[in-house]
């Protein structure tokens, strides 16, 4: 090779060659030192800036998306101080690093290629950190799953489902996805629960036990406390749409107002078992469809019955 790539890669070589040969004791106990002292350094900055979170949360509203974005960043920053430091206790591996930098050309564009996700990961996770469509405690929805944010590092954003998993998103993509945030600004949630009657039920029998099932459930929302949220709020705080009429049941949609979407599957499934133990009560049918079987030797007997009856009829 020739050229100035042939020129580094000999600097390089040398350069290594006199830095392994030059090692001491007291060179292999320098660095086993600051190796020790930075993770131990880590872990104090980390539980300081913890602790002055705890103190500022407790005077004031602090977000803790922010405050863990500083954390991750911080402890980073104290293992690059570490790194240097063993550099700079070098002068030989001063020498590699510069002849490193010397051949960048080749090697920035190289690097550059295979660190185009990690730095596309930080630069999303600082531009979460700073517009916020989410943060740390809020409940979402992304990617047909439920959960709840529960960390934001500079790398990838961690959801805790609502079964207890954990989904790992890099921050580039969740940066790109279309994620339903249902803590933002209002955590109250209006819940949907449908449900069918039969054709021959009370229609306004049916609405009035809904809604007073609906309004029974200890987390449903009373008109008065939707106010507290939006005085604005004119509606009714528990209300019945008829929404079709299908092939065999009237459908029906019970909205009611929840408190947070961390009660709205339960509240959901407790309201309508609590209605069909009233419909049951009070004589409302919950339809299902009736099929009627006819097997081919039937229709066989059918139609020698209809052939004999019609032949003693012509006689």
């Amino acid at each position: 090779m020739v050229g100035p790539m042939a020129n580094t890669t000999d600097v390089l070589s040398d350069t290594s060659w006199h830095f392994w040969n030059s090692w001491h004791a007291l060179d292999i106990l320098y660095v086993i030192i600051i190796i020790v002292l930075t993770f131990v350094a880590s872990k104090l900055v980390d539980r300081f800036i913890n602790h002055q979170f705890e103190m500022a949360s407790r005077r004031m509203d602090v977000d803790e998306t922010a405050y863990r974005m500083i954390r991750h960043t911080s402890v980073a920053l104290v293992y690059v101080f570490g790194l240097v430091l063993i550099i700079m206790r070098f002068p030989t591996l001063q020498n590699l690093s510069f002849a490193i930098f010397a051949g960048a050309g080749f090697l920035g564009i190289v690097v550059g290629l295979a660190a185009q996700s990690t730095m596309s990961n930080i630069i999303s996770g600082v531009s979460l950190a700073i517009f916020r469509p989410f943060r740390v405690g809020d409940r979402v929805n992304i990617r047909d799953d439920y959960g709840k944010i529960s960390d934001i590092t500079l790398r990838h954003t961690v959801v805790k489902t609502w079964d207890n998993r954990r989904l790992i998103i890099p921050n580039h993509v969740i940066s790109d996805e279309a994620i339903i945030n249902w803590t933002i600004e209002d955590p109250t949630v209006c819940w949907p629960i449908d449900i069918g009657i039969s054709y021959d039920s009370d229609i306004d029998l049916a609405r009035k036990i809904m809604v007073e099932e609906g309004r029974k459930n200890k987390n449903t929302m009373s008109f008065s406390e939707l106010r507290k949220y939006d005085k604005k709020f004119s509606d009714d705080d528990v209300s019945v749409l008829l929404t079709g009429l299908g092939d065999f049941s009237v459908n029906l949609k019970l909205f009611v107002w929840l408190r947070d979407r961390s009660f709205a599957y339960g509240a959901g499934c407790e309201i309508r078992e609590a209605v069909k133990k009233r419909f049951d009560k009070e004589g409302i049918e919950i339809p299902f469809p009736y099929r009627t079987l006819v097997y081919k030797k039937d229709l066989i007997a059918e139609k020698s019955y209809i052939g004999q009856k019609e032949g003693k009829e012509d006689f």
